[in-house]
């Protein structure tokens, strides 16, 4: 297909690069010209096992060749295997809901807030409050949540009951008595690769608690061993009352799960979704559960991180007029960059040099690759980012 023809036919929401990839292998991909790039983005945290993961493909190929969907008015064995396995790793006491992306799975957590706050006290607590430069999906409500003003334009009048705090610090004087939830990402992933501060969001954690208010934890992009632990939540020390789910739980399959423990929150027909959990999507969640399970307890994903985190911490030392502070926790990296045009620039020369990475808030080089990436690709990938960073000089 022609460059041309994403233009005639697709609405234009992307600044799409102008390449097309026709395969790939762990972190390498290639396109269609049969040129090779180093992925360090991963689909945006997606594709956490990797491209053209034997394993992955097999487990979607063989359940497909039994069962993809019947829908949720059946029982739906590898649902049940997936949401166990999830209550499992998590360590909490809850219980799952499965649908198609991390922005379903914050529309279900937002309605578990909006019923425990009707259902639990003498008058309707409806309000939400969440961070400034926050990202919680793109659905109204959910754009809503969203914690950037820039994201609300045209497409209002949105559901009430959003406030925003500048910082973790301010959300206890935003507090009143129609608060029933705080929704928070603990590593910001649009908003610049940002981790709260740890003391901060477990003193929160506290407070919250002790005034009845629900903590929801936004783990779309965080979660699933993206920081290291199975949950960001590990690696801050809490136990949110509702987490949310997505991108590399089903490694390119769109699979969303919202967790909760108030476990009987909902009743039969309160919520629903046609797709979410089916057989296939499942399948290759629990595929992909078996897979990073081992290699985290193997210490094969530490060591990988390790090195990840040192590599690009060499490679930023060496250019200090270009890169002002690394952020980030495990494999979910970012590079703050002097300004937006040069950031851009890198990004798209870094194509050309082949090598995929993206964008985070105003002026952040995002990392999020495969978690499986190989030491020989993370070191092939910046060698080919050191190309990139040359060609930026001559280019200015």
């Amino acid at each position: 297909m022609k460059q041309t023809d994403f233009d005639t036919y697709l609405l234009p929401t992307y600044k799409r690069q102008a390449v097309s990839f026709e395969r790939g292998e762990n972190a390498t991909l290639w396109d269609s010209e049969g040129k090779e790039y180093i992925d360090f983005a991963a689909g945006v945290a997606v594709c956490s096992v990797g491209h053209g993961n034997d394993r992955l493909a097999r487990a979607i190929s063989d359940q497909a060749a039994k069962i993809i969907h019947v829908s949720n008015l059946y029982c739906i064995e590898p649902q049940a295997e997936c949401a166990r396995r999830i209550v499992s790793l998590s360590g909490y006491d809850m219980k799952c809901f499965f649908g198609n992306s991390g922005t379903e799975a914050n529309e279900g957590a937002i309605k578990i807030a909006r019923k425990y706050g009707e259902r639990n006290g003498s008058i309707k607590r409806y309000k939400i409050i969440t961070l400034e430069n926050s990202f919680h999906g793109r659905t109204i409500t959910a754009l809503k949540a969203t914690g950037q003003a820039s994201k609300h334009d045209y497409f209002g009048p949105y559901p009430d009951g959003f406030v925003y705090a500048a910082n973790v610090e301010e959300i206890g004087s935003l507090i009143d008595e129609y608060t029933v939830a705080v929704l928070i990402e603990l590593v910001q992933g649009e908003g610049g690769v940002q981790p709260l501060n740890p003391v901060a969001v477990q003193r929160l954690a506290r407070s919250l608690k002790s005034k009845d208010i629900l903590l929801i934890v936004d783990e779309v992009q965080t979660g699933v061993y993206r920081c290291g632990s199975f949950l960001a939540s590990h690696v801050y020390g809490i136990t949110p009352d509702v987490i949310t789910l997505a991108k590399g739980l089903g490694s390119g399959v769109p699979i969303g799960v919202v967790m909760s423990g108030i476990k009987d929150i909902f009743s039969n027909g309160d919520h629903g979704s046609t797709f979410g959990g089916n057989y296939l999507s499942s399948a290759a969640a629990n595929e992909v559960l078996d897979i990073l399970e081992v290699y985290s307890q193997s210490g094969e994903l530490a060591e990988h991180q390790n090195y990840f985190e040192t590599s690009l911490e060499r490679f930023a030392s060496e250019y200090p007029g270009i890169f002002t502070e690394r952020v980030g926790i495990g494999m979910m990296q970012g590079l703050r960059v002097i300004d937006g045009d040069t950031l851009s620039n890198i990004i798209d020369l870094a194509v050309e040099t082949g090598v995929l990475v993206i964008k985070s808030g105003k002026n952040t080089l995002r990392f999020v690759p495969p978690l499986t990436i190989s030491k020989s690709e993370i070191d092939e990938g910046f060698r080919r980012l050191n190309l990139t960073m040359l060609q930026l000089t001559e280019y200015y």
